[in-house]
């Protein structure tokens, strides 16, 4: 886990606000001290300040349930799993783990909203769910829609192929020569790290993490790019798949900061809520999010739909 570092995080008054907020019977936003003479949307505007904070007492959380060990769905609440919405399943895995902590600390019920993955950023948007915690990297494109918490997990970028593959003892991204490839939709992977592997023939992107795995097992291609935890939790599903990581060497994809750094996204100036998720964050260290991380590992069904 890399270090990363903290922003300024919020004041004792924006945790009782918080709390308030939730617990209490009214609107169920919040509001700063100076903006209390008058909540009208022009005068927050004018205050430059925004902290609302969640509405009903209740912490909704999108992700797509589907992207172990981030989130995945199981049949039963072992592990300390979450009912999804409308449905009778559970979620589970490394972005429960962190929605739990931040209801908790919200003092609200969490409510998690299983999503495609395209539909995430839109229902921030809309105001429809809080927050997405679904290992979303702090992209620039994605912070002009959303804002974003301090990081809470860095994934290097790897490679998954076949152990049987004539591609298992590449060194490099330019190893791949004569590759079908593909990853998941609107990603990353897809969008930056595949187009950078010289002589592949990239196929359509897939719609799930679940998809971009079974292609790979099913021979339909030869490589997928993804992150770490996904390529470990993938190689415990699939025994005979393999992780390449190319990670400080010169056959290493040419990512930024951003594109490797995880973060939870709330709606644009919802600071409030931001602020309180950076709180919760403070608290662990990349040793913790490490343990987490394993713990999520080793815990995820073998088989996720």
């Amino acid at each position: 886990m890399k270090q990363n570092k903290l922003l300024p995080l919020a004041s004792a008054i924006s945790l009782s606000l918080c709390l308030a907020a939730c617990s209490g019977g009214g609107s169920g936003t919040a509001s700063s001290p100076a903006a209390a003479a008058s909540s009208s949307p022009a005068a927050q505007e004018e205050s430059g300040a925004n902290i609302q904070l969640v509405e009903e007492g209740t912490f909704k959380v999108a992700m797509e349930c589907a992207y172990a060990p981030f989130n995945w769905t199981q049949a039963d609440d072992s592990n300390g799993a979450v009912p999804i919405s409308g449905t009778s399943d559970y979620a589970y895995g490394y972005d429960v783990m962190f929605a739990k902590e931040i209801a908790q600390e919200l003092g609200c019920e969490l409510e998690i909203i299983k999503m495609e993955w395209d539909a995430l950023i839109p229902a921030l948007q809309s105001g429809t769910v809080d927050a997405v915690i679904a290992g979303q990297c702090i992209t620039a494109d994605r912070a002009a829609q959303v804002d974003f918490s301090d990081p809470y997990y860095y994934a290097s970028i790897v490679c998954l192929v076949k152990s049987d593959s004539t591609y298992a003892s590449a060194t490099g991204i330019d190893g791949f020569e004569g590759a079908t490839a593909t990853s998941q939709l609107g990603t990353v992977w897809y969008d930056t790290c595949l187009p950078q592997v010289p002589g592949i023939e990239l196929l359509p992107a897939q719609e799930s993490v679940p998809a971009m795995l079974v292609a790979l097992d099913s021979g339909a291609v030869d490589l997928v790019v993804t992150d770490q935890p996904t390529a470990l939790s993938a190689c415990k599903a699939y025994p005979d798949m393999v992780m390449l990581d190319f990670s400080g060497t010169e056959g290493d994809f040419d990512v930024s900061e951003e594109e490797t750094n995880f973060g939870i996204s709330v709606q644009k100036g919802n600071t409030g809520l931001a602020e309180i998720i950076n709180q919760v964050l403070s608290r662990y260290t990349p040793e913790d999010y490490t343990a987490m991380m394993d713990e999520a590992i080793s815990v995820q069904p073998l088989n996720n739909d």
